[in-house]
């Protein structure tokens, strides 16, 4: 990576970081995926219950493999035999590890559901939040953010999945009521009141959607 690159995006993770700060919201910077690996399992005891979405940020540091194969009593939803149940136990995990659609400069995060059992469990259940975000996810506010969830995260998602909304199609939102939505509900999370609970690890990458 180009040192001006890497510079400019850990001087804007500190100002990411002293955001989340005011907001009761723990933020770490990390300057690549192996150092984002390291900081997300020294957060997470051995012997906990782990739950996450469709989280591909974590996927792509290794920690959905890392937590699989280690010591932890991880549920994952695309291998239990009750796909609604091993979600809806996402509510009583000790850690739920997730990525944000997009977060402010000054630590306001913005996601984006079809089901919404994601963003459900992010607003409430899980003692404890780890969420993986890579820099390409930095808004500079609240209205740019909530742009990137529906015209960047919501098109490639759409597409992914194969989905037949009008933003599969054409790449961007259409506020559309599609019977395939993915956008039908919004969290914005902009204070914890638990300030042991939220847990964000920047890494200097381009991670996820």
């Amino acid at each position: 990576m180009d040192a001006n690159i890497f510079k400019r995006n850990e001087m804007l993770a500190q100002k990411v970081i002293k955001g989340l700060k005011s907001r009761r919201m723990n933020g770490y910077y990390a300057a690549n995926r192996e150092e984002a690996l390291a900081k997300a399992l020294e957060l997470i005891p051995e012997g906990s219950t782990i739950n996450m979405g469709g989280c591909m940020s974590a996927r792509e540091i290794g920690l959905f493999d890392a937590v699989k194969a280690g010591n932890y009593n991880f549920v994952d939803r695309d291998e239990a035999q009750d796909r609604r149940a091993a979600m809806i136990a996402a509510f009583d995990a000790d850690v739920y590890l997730a990525s944000v659609n997009a977060i402010t400069e000054d630590g306001i995060m913005v996601n984006i559901d079809g089901a919404a059992n994601r963003i459900a469990a992010l607003a409430f259940g899980p003692r404890k939040l780890v969420f993986i975000v890579g820099m390409n996810k930095v808004c500079p506010d609240v209205d740019t953010a909530i742009k990137r969830a529906r015209n960047v995260a919501a098109p490639i998602n759409a597409q992914r999945f194969g989905l037949s909304t009008p933003c599969s199609k054409t790449g961007a939102c259409a506020d559309c009521k599609s019977a395939d939505s993915i956008c039908c509900q919004m969290l914005i999370t902009r204070f914890a009141m638990d300030e042991n609970r939220v847990h964000v690890i920047l890494v200097n990458d381009s991670l996820g959607f």
